[in-house]
């Protein structure tokens, strides 16, 4: 039965309309990015742009497409997401698979769990994970970037507790058909764990996507620098300008402050564009009717 009195209507309107005011409240600050982008710089350092080009302009976009230390950045941090994002789901689910046992299928289960939380409670420290990276040879290399972040405890516990509430009928079924533990993964496991994989995904790609830190004191040269530290870089730095020749025919229409605005909304844009299409996998009850009564 469906409630259609006017109390639930009332509550599913307000409902409606306070999403709606946070939504809107969430674009707000990448319109404005934009709008700054996209805008003069006259108008821009008037203070005359809100969430609405002034003196519309793509010059500022121009200009990121022929700076080469900017897609430099961009190629590296787009090689970090594919190499780093299936190596970390990869050692995750190795890792979640075993650990989502009995002690009596694996009896050392316990301790392994209480080594991962203890590691997640006090780490080493920033000076040691780098005397590490350093003397294992991987500084100025991709692999920095991606094997010191590869192993997330929290991605771990929560892929473990989900392989934890698949019925346990289906394993046994399994068995009694032959397969072996390899097989009980691929074919039962991850088909049925897609949700949990799809957060773990979208938590590993934000993730390698927005870290900038360990870009800049894992990488000597800036040419290595992912995209993030890159732009970590001209924000932070007051003096940045656009002094060339060739560029002082654009000082009229853009400005450092157009053209970081620019470079931030290009450096959103594949989350932006990844999300949705992993939205979908956020639904739960895809194990519904597994296991029949």
């Amino acid at each position: 039965m469906v409630d259609r009195s006017l109390g639930r209507r009332v509550f599913l309107s307000l409902n409606g309309l306070f999403f709606i005011l946070y939504a809107l409240l969430c674009l707000f600050p990448i319109i404005h990015i934009l709008s700054i982008s996209l805008s003069s710089s006259g108008a821009v350092i008037a203070g005359q742009v809100g969430f609405w080009p002034v003196d519309f302009t793509t010059k500022s976009y121009d200009f990121i497409l022929g700076n080469t230390v900017f897609w430099q950045g961009f190629m590296v941090s787009l090689q970090r997401i594919l190499i780093g994002v299936p190596f970390a789901l990869a050692i995750t689910i190795l890792a979640a698979y075993p650990l989502s046992k009995n002690t009596r299928d694996f009896r050392p289960r316990t301790i392994f769990v209480w080594l991962f939380l203890f590691s997640s409670l006090f780490s080493g420290g920033m000076v040691p994970t780098y005397m590490i990276v350093r003397n294992t040879g991987l500084i100025d290399t991709i692999w920095a970037l991606i094997l010191p972040s590869a192993i997330a405890v929290f991605n771990i516990l929560l892929l473990m507790n989900f392989f934890r509430s698949i019925p346990k009928e289906i394993e046994e079924s399994a068995f009694i058909d032959g397969a072996s533990h390899w097989q009980l993964l691929l074919k039962i496991y991850l088909p049925l764990s897609l949700p949990a994989l799809a957060v773990l995904t979208v938590f590993s790609f934000v993730g390698h996507w927005n870290s900038w830190f360990d870009g800049l004191i894992y990488m000597m040269d800036s040419k290595n620098y992912p995209l993030q530290t890159y732009l970590q870089s001209i924000l932070v730095n007051p003096n940045a300008k656009l002094t060339t020749r060739a560029n002082a025919e654009l000082m009229m229409l853009i400005s450092d402050r157009t053209l970081k605005a620019a470079q931030v909304f290009v450096a959103t844009l594949p989350v932006l564009l990844v999300y949705p299409f992993l939205q979908r996998y956020f639904i739960g009850g895809i194990m519904l009717g597994s296991v029949k009564e």
